[in-house]
């Protein structure tokens, strides 16, 4: 696949509108702005920046470079105990719960093609949408820088959005923040993709009680 085809299979890989629902997710911040943590555009920006040298540093890049190494010396082992350790670190049943339905979703999306039916492959793709990312950029060769920095950006749009909706700002601040936020993302990239294995893990503590709270937030506006 040329670049030029392969950019734009990326595009929607990072797409708003891809299947899996991530609009409804908020992933602890509903609770955080009820619970007065998140006020407005400075503590969202804190809130966002703290996920991402933690839990996108430290978890999610490094998992997607392996599980996207895996599908391309064809290794189902491997993706199958990555995408199973992915899963393993989302702290609340919540969080669980949303990196499951994304992955079924973008499965069921990737059945529709016709496309990673084997049975080797096909279990693990339904645990976690990384899984499912890393599959088919390896299937359409793009490469692993482009596709960790579209799916950062695809993550930080989406809490983005969700901030217009629950801090609240417009879009004009939505806008700034997505500038300013993604322009530290290719800086810590390079660190994210040279952890070893034993480096793995996030754990950020008020993003755990944020997700457990809101399990039983009586009015909400988003399933996590």
């Amino acid at each position: 696949m040329d670049s030029d085809l392969a950019l734009l299979r990326l595009l929607q890989l990072a797409s708003p509108g891809l299947p899996v629902g991530g609009f409804t997710y908020s992933q602890g911040l509903e609770w955080a702005v009820e619970a007065g943590w998140v006020r407005d555009t400075a503590g969202f920006a804190s809130w966002q920046r703290e996920q991402i040298h933690d839990t996108l540093v430290h978890l999610d890049w490094p998992l997607l470079a392996r599980l996207y190494q895996a599908c391309q010396v064809g290794d189902a082992e491997a993706f199958a105990r990555w995408s199973q350790f992915l899963l393993a670190n989302r702290e609340t049943a919540e969080l669980r719960l949303e990196e499951r339905q994304r992955g079924a979703a973008l499965a069921r999306m990737i059945d529709g093609w016709q496309l990673g039916q084997d049975p080797a492959w096909r279990a693990s793709l339904e645990l976690t949408q990384l899984s499912g990312m890393a599959w088919l950029a390896a299937h359409w060769s793009i490469p692993l820088r482009q596709l960790a920095l579209g799916h950062a950006f695809a993550w930080l749009e989406g809490a983005v959005m969700a901030g217009v909706k629950l801090v609240p700002f417009g879009q004009q601040a939505a806008q700034t923040l997505l500038r300013d936020l993604g322009t530290e993302l290719p800086g810590v990239l390079d660190h994210a993709l040279a952890l070893s294995d034993d480096q793995l893990g996030g754990g950020l503590p008020l993003l755990a009680i944020a997700s457990s709270r809101h399990e039983t937030q009586y009015t909400r506006l988003f399933r996590s």
